[in-house]
């Protein structure tokens, strides 16, 4: 499902290491929901953020974070599952940072998890 409004701002960004970004959380959110209780929403939403940035969230309604991998949940290599490499969140803090975002767990469970990023607008030249 996406949250968007009709008209959004316009970002200067990479395309394509936004397009990484986006793919990581969706990633992790489908899977974190189909290892949850049956619960199979996901949810993205765009809106313009105390006019100055687009932010954007990816919403899941799996089991939620635990409470010992918070501390380095954008550390690389963190991961929650027995055989997985890393939740791709290292990577995706570094492109929003070098971009001059911010990434951030908004709702860490156990209804869900809820990952936000911002992006700076366009300035007028």
């Amino acid at each position: 499902m996406l949250h968007a409004p009709a008209l959004l701002p316009a970002v200067l960004a990479d395309r394509i290491q936004f397009q990484q970004v986006l793919l990581n959380l969706l990633r992790n959110a489908v899977e974190a929901s189909r290892a949850g209780s049956g619960a199979r929403l996901v949810s993205v939403g765009l809106r313009a953020s105390d006019g100055d940035a687009l932010e954007v969230s990816v919403h899941d309604e799996g089991p939620g974070i635990a409470e010992e991998i918070r501390p380095r949940l954008f550390a690389a290599f963190a991961t929650t599952r027995p055989h997985g490499l890393g939740l791709g969140l290292a990577i995706s803090r570094t492109i929003v940072e070098a971009h001059g975002g911010r990434i951030w767990l908004e709702r860490p469970g156990p209804d869900g998890t809820e990952f936000r990023f911002t992006l700076p607008l366009e300035r007028p030249a």
